[in-house]
């Protein structure tokens, strides 16, 4: 299969096929160059040419439509590292608490994690200058600790019981990006994965995490894309085809200026999780490889998608390397799912509106009831095998959806999320008693049964908020103090575990998930006349 990518992809175009499209090209970059000479030498006031070509270039996208977009050299790198599976750093993730440098998580398999540095730890120096009480960012924080595999970085730890401030020369090294952020067991038979992004190491996360699942004795699997604003268009259709066999369609792609090209599952080998019954999470933020998938899993009526309707992203973008190592990602196609959808959204009324579309969903109704929705017959389209209406245009519309539970949110719970009062708080609670809840909890299952949040801290939570001018407010509080309790548990989980921890405790907010796992078990899901049974007894294939 040929290899293509939806976010980032290096390909150089020929200019002969760009400018085959333009009438006169020489006459427009003269015309753009004799502009600028004339700004540069004859305006009024001094001026910075490049900033002004920046800007023309910004405009000239805007004109075009929402994802296609100009990058300057650093914004690239900072946008491709997710996708590319790691970067080259000490290997933590941090918080600033108190103008001072908390390790919330050394990253599995980092150089900081090799050398002992554990959630928790202060970081007060770096390369022998004191870092604490100096107003320091976090902009800041990660151009000390990022740099070039194999060079070294001195850091002061300043361990809570310790009086003394510990030393450690930390080795730079790849630093892993995961795409995964929770694989584990929601049900005696059901697995369950969060997806977060589509980079270059997802496929494989995706099948060591199914091979564990699986020894743990799972027969369902749930995938849970909620969120996941897409990446790769690469791991997208090798996603696909863990799930979906034979040699089907997955996706197709086609624009102007490149022919139909479509991506299929591969023939002659068996995916991780071809046949069993599957479930796939969506909703508002679910958008570009993840609605491939999606997509693809519902045309082959493999699956159930359930929750709300996703983003309706189905550009693909090309990134157009430009001379000083900025560069254009350009939209070239559109993407078609297996029965010939797209479901890319209109953006005719400009990139502002196209990006308050969510919230013209919210206020017309949509995340709320799903009679607010109404697709036109034209954007009707069938599935290929149980021949099920599905719809193109404005996302993939789940076959159950979910409303948005509001019974437990208020402005008072936004804002101690907005404001980063919750992190604070449990980052705070998890350092002062960190040896005490360890020995009480030494296992996430145990902590998970028995530990609650004591009134105390919960007290000392509204006393942080109000210094942080959030006005405490009892009715909002109380409506929202089960869910406020259920956040804090899973930020404590986290910094005393490991990140899955946090996930496996605040899925109790989860309602997409709880309708999943209850249509797995109620038998709703076999009643939605899918297709997942007949895959592999069809098509009798050998790895």
């Amino acid at each position: 299969m040929k290899l293509r990518i939806l976010a980032v992809v290096p390909m150089l175009i020929v200019a002969g096929r760009i400018s085959a499209q333009i009438e006169n090209p020489e006459a427009t970059t003269e015309k753009f160059a004799s502009l600028l000479n004339y700004i540069e030498h004859m305006y009024v006031d001094s001026v910075n040419a490049e900033k002004l070509t920046e800007k023309a270039i910004i405009a000239m996208l805007e004109d075009l439509d929402p994802h296609s977009v100009y990058l300057s050299k650093e914004e690239l790198k900072e946008a491709n590292e997710p996708l590319q599976g790691s970067f080259d750093g000490v290997g933590i993730q941090f918080n600033i608490l108190h103008d001072t440098i908390y390790v919330v998580e050394p990253i599995q398999g980092g150089p900081s994690e090799r050398l002992g540095i554990r959630s928790g730890d202060k970081i007060v120096e770096i390369e022998e200058k004191v870092v604490a009480g100096i107003g320091i960012k976090n902009s800041d924080i990660i151009s000390k600790l990022r740099g070039p595999r194999g060079t070294k970085v001195k850091v002061g730890i300043q361990r809570k019981g310790d009086k003394e401030i510990a030393h450690y020369e930390i080795t730079r090294d790849k630093i892993p990006i995961y795409s995964i952020d929770a694989t584990y067991m929601v049900a005696p038979t059901v697995g369950y994965i969060k997806v977060s992004r589509f980079a270059r190491t997802t496929t494989d996360e995706l099948q060591k995490g199914i091979a564990k699942l699986k020894k743990q004795g799972m027969k369902d699997l749930i995938l849970d894309l909620q969120g996941n604003g897409g990446g790769l268009l690469t791991s997208a259709i090798e996603m696909g085809d863990e799930f979906i066999s034979g040699d089907k369609l997955l996706v197709y792609t086609q624009g102007r200026a490149f022919p139909k090209e479509e991506f299929r599952a591969k023939k002659n080998v068996i995916g991780s999780f071809e046949k069993g019954r599957l479930v796939v999470l969506v909703d508002e933020s679910s958008a570009s490889a993840s609605e491939i998938v999606s997509g693809a899993i519902q045309d082959w009526d493999r699956g159930l998608i359930i929750g709300r309707r996703s983003f309706g992203k189905g550009l693909v973008q090309r990134p157009i390397p430009l001379p000083d190592g900025s560069a254009v990602r350009l939209t070239v196609q559109k993407y078609y799912t297996p029965s010939g959808r797209c479901i890319q959204k209109s953006y005719n009324d400009g990139v502002d509106e196209y990006y308050k579309d969510s919230k013209k969903r919210y206020d017309h109704g949509e995340f709320f009831s799903v009679d607010s929705i109404k697709m036109p017959d034209s954007l009707k389209y069938y599935t290929n095998v149980k021949k099920r209406i599905v719809y193109g245009g404005g996302g993939i519309m789940p076959d159950i959806f979910v409303p948005f539970d509001t019974t437990e949110n208020s402005e008072y719970f936004y804002d101690l999320r907005r404001t980063g009062v919750n992190s604070d708080w449990a980052l705070t609670y998890s350092d002062a008693n960190r040896e005490k809840l360890l020995k009480q909890f030494p296992d996430l299952t145990k902590f998970i049964a028995e530990f609650q949040i004591p009134e105390s801290g919960l007290d000392e939570l509204i006393g942080m908020a109000e210094e942080k001018e959030v006005p405490f407010n009892e009715e909002q509080y109380n409506t929202s103090k089960h869910a406020i309790k259920i956040q804090l548990k899973a930020l404590i989980a986290r910094s005393l575990y490991d990140n899955e921890s946090f996930y496996r405790v605040i899925n109790d907010l989860n309602p997409s998930l709880k309708t999943a796992v209850e249509v797995l078990k109620n038998g709703t899901f076999d009643k939605k006349n899918l297709a997942y049974s007949e895959f592999l007894d069809k098509e009798s294939r050998r790895p």
